[in-house]
């Protein structure tokens, strides 16, 4: 059996945020609930200066692509469904 890797990649907006402290205020809460809510890990990996942009990463793994698939599709419909003060630009999903 094989284990498959799975990574979501969002492009965020974030309106609302007028400082870099503001975006990682809000940053920070939805990671924490991600993992929480999903056990995936979670990151900010690009945009890191901006403070109405980022590029954030969501990352699981299982032994089945379609289930590791559908996971982060979740997470993708979470984020746009549940986060009001950010907007998903594009998002990519991969699996390994």
């Amino acid at each position: 059996m094989r284990a498959m890797i799975g990574v979501a990649t969002l492009e965020l907006s974030i309106e609302g945020a007028q400082s870099l402290k503001d975006k990682r205020s809000i940053l920070q809460s939805l990671i924490r609930r991600a993992r929480a809510q999903f056990n995936i890990a979670a990151a900010e990996i690009d945009d890191l200066d901006l403070h109405q942009s980022s590029i954030v990463a969501f990352v699981t793994l299982g032994n089945d692509s379609r289930l590791v698939n559908s996971q982060l599709s979740k997470i993708v419909t979470w984020v746009e469904t549940e986060y009001h003060d950010v907007e998903v630009l594009d998002h990519t999903i991969e699996i390994f």
